[in-house]
């Protein structure tokens, strides 16, 4: 085992100089926030950088192998788009910035707010929530503020699907309103029976993914739509699946009033290790007035010299975010859909469907399917197999590791026992899904013939299966030398 940085100190050693100052020192924090001495490790730059890069490489990634983390959308991004967003011009700006300084930046914001308008079908969209979830939450947001114009203030209910993200219920419930659950029917779709009871005065909106955590399309989506507008609700959309539906589907048409958009899922930003994201917002006529602003709109004068300039929607819900957005996300997409154009993102996602398709073909010959439907860009399997009983979707999962494949989303959505939801986007080529499909064949042969193999998996990563229960129970967030580390004093 390598030993870690702490144990390379050594006093004396430095991995870096700073230069000298060519401004004004800053003068210290008061004397009671200092610490007399900090316990950090003395080292040189070679073991910094050899640190650094070795826990590079006990990590996977999408440039390492597949990464099909259902609902996830852990895509390939291209490197040029990586290039667009370093380049000097735009990395280098501020948001403090007077406006007729940063007008190529604003073009961008400009443009890309057009094209994730087309793509949903939407009258406008804000790109100022930083994450899906923030999306979702400024979504409810708008909701809240609609009816509250109206004076419809007893609309405070807001449906939500059983197979939905947790995050739905999270940002209704943060906004003041009432969760209620809607369950599924036979095919994954929500039952329409069991949501017309709370079509009333009392509903403010539902929160619909489609396709849903299922990898399905909700097959009564247009009825559903037409219900809850009958009944004076609104329909939110929630997008994280949105890489299924580029030039084919707008949600806008479909009947949806407002959506978020995961640019760091669909647009090829991939997602995860702390961020950052961005989750722009699209609203119908309904609600184009209550987007959070500003939103960058465009002047032409007589002679046709173009500007650009900030402006709030007329019944605005407000900043949600400091400046605008994270910038770099966006130009990163930006530079997607350019590079694609319409073409290229309808066969982007073309291509993801198929290959969902393709793998649930054959995965479920062996494990068991709970919906035998045509999925659309993921699809859900149980990780359960009934010639082996002792072994669990986690199991599975475990295993796959050792296979050089990240994981599928394991036991979510939860109206599927032991699932397996599995994305495995369109980057991914026919030989590595077909990898990947033996990989998952050949477990289900050896859950059955040796199951204590896949419940001690991993066996080839750096780290074995580890205690996560005690790990969210008791987390140990700094490093301890071996002396002071709980776990190997023999006295407890």
């Amino acid at each position: 085992m390598e030993p870690v940085i702490y144990e390379l100190s050594a006093p004396g050693r430095c991995a870096a100089h700073l230069p000298e100052l060519d401004v004004p020192a800053s003068q210290l924090p008061p004397e009671h926030l200092l610490r007399e001495d900090l316990d950090l490790p003395e080292v040189s730059e070679l073991d910094l950088m050899r640190h650094y890069v070795r826990l590079s490489q006990l990590n996977h990634g999408v440039d390492v192998g597949m990464y099909p983390l259902g609902s996830c959308t852990m895509k390939y991004n291209p490197k040029v788009n990586e290039e667009a967003a370093r380049i000097t011009g735009l990395v280098e700006t501020h948001p403090y910035q007077p406006v007729e300084t940063v007008q190529g930046n604003l073009a961008i914001m400009h443009e890309l707010q057009g094209y994730l308008a087309e793509l949903g079908g939407f009258e406008a969209v804000s790109l100022q929530p930083a994450a899906g979830a923030h999306g979702e939450l400024s979504g409810t947001l708008m909701i809240r503020a609609y009816h509250r114009d109206r004076g419809d203030d007893q609309r405070t209910i807001m449906l939500i699907p059983d197979s939905a993200h947790g995050t739905n219920p999270a940002s209704t419930a943060m906004v003041g309103m009432e969760t209620v659950e809607v369950r599924s029917d036979a095919r994954g779709n929500m039952e329409i029976e069991a949501l017309k009871p709370h079509l009333n005065e009392r509903l403010a909106g539902l929160m619909l993914t489609n396709p849903n955590t299922l990898g399905l399309y909700d097959e009564h989506v247009l009825e559903v739509c037409r219900l809850v507008h009958e009944a004076g609700g609104l329909v939110y959309g929630d997008g994280a699946n949105f890489n299924a539906l580029m030039g084919i589907v707008k949600p806008g048409d479909v009947g949806f009033d407002v959506l978020h958009y995961n640019l760091h899922k669909t647009f090829s930003t991939p997602h995860g290790g702390g961020g950052p994201g961005s989750g722009p917002v699209g609203a119908a006529p309904t609600l184009a007035d209550y987007l959070p602003g500003p939103i960058v709109a465009r002047d032409e004068n007589e002679a046709g010299a173009t500007a650009y300039r900030f402006v709030m929607p007329e019944r605005s819900i407000g900043r949600i975010k400091s400046f605008y957005g994270h910038f770099g996300i966006m130009v990163r997409a930006y530079a997607y859909i350019r590079m694609l154009g319409a073409q290229g993102l309808l066969d982007s996602s073309m291509a993801a469907v198929l290959n969902a398709n393709y793998l649930q073909a054959i995965l479920s010959e062996v494990y068991p399917l709970p919906y035998d439907r045509v999925c659309m860009h993921e699809f859900v399997l149980q990780g359960r197999l009934e010639d082996a009983p002792d072994v669990r979707a986690l199991d599975i999962a475990k295993r796959l590791i050792d296979f050089g494949f990240h994981p599928p989303t394991n036991y979510f959505p939860l109206i599927v026992p032991e699932a397996l939801m599995i994305e495995p986007t369109e980057t991914e080529s026919k030989q590595t899904l077909d990898r990947f499909a033996e990989a998952m064949l050949r477990i289900a042969q050896e859950a059955r013939e040796d199951p204590e193999l896949l419940q001690n998996a991993p066996h080839h990563a750096p780290l074995r299966r580890l205690d996560e229960v005690r790990a969210a129970r008791e987390p140990v967030l700094s490093w301890q030398r071996p002396e002071d580390d709980p776990a190997t004093d023999e006295t407890e």
